[in-house]
């Protein structure tokens, strides 16, 4: 039995917007996918910052490190020193 009209209009309507549905899904899955693929590249960025960050405090512990032993050995120094000027009279020199 053929279909009427009627019937055969509400399936073309019923495709029609299967098929809008179907575009405006890729499109929106195409979307997701360029989203997704600049998010990788900002966290590859990141990494990159976060992986100098962590070259530059490294680099200024070491200067740390350094520093702190001139420093150590400075106030050795000053000890040394002061226990040599111990009991001395300042006004013989």
């Amino acid at each position: 039995m053929p279909e009427g009209p009627i019937a055969q209009s509400e399936i073309a309507a019923l495709t029609r917007r299967s098929e809008d549905a179907a575009q405006k899904n890729d499109r929106e899955f195409g979307i997701v996918k360029s989203d997704l693929t600049a998010v990788r590249l900002q966290v590859g960025n990141l990494d990159q910052k976060v992986g100098n960050v962590s070259e530059h405090v490294a680099r200024l512990d070491e200067r740390l490190e350094r520093r702190d032993q001139k420093i150590d050995r400075n106030q050795a120094q000053i000890i040394e020193l002061l226990s040599q000027l111990v009991g001395k009279n300042p006004d013989n020199g």
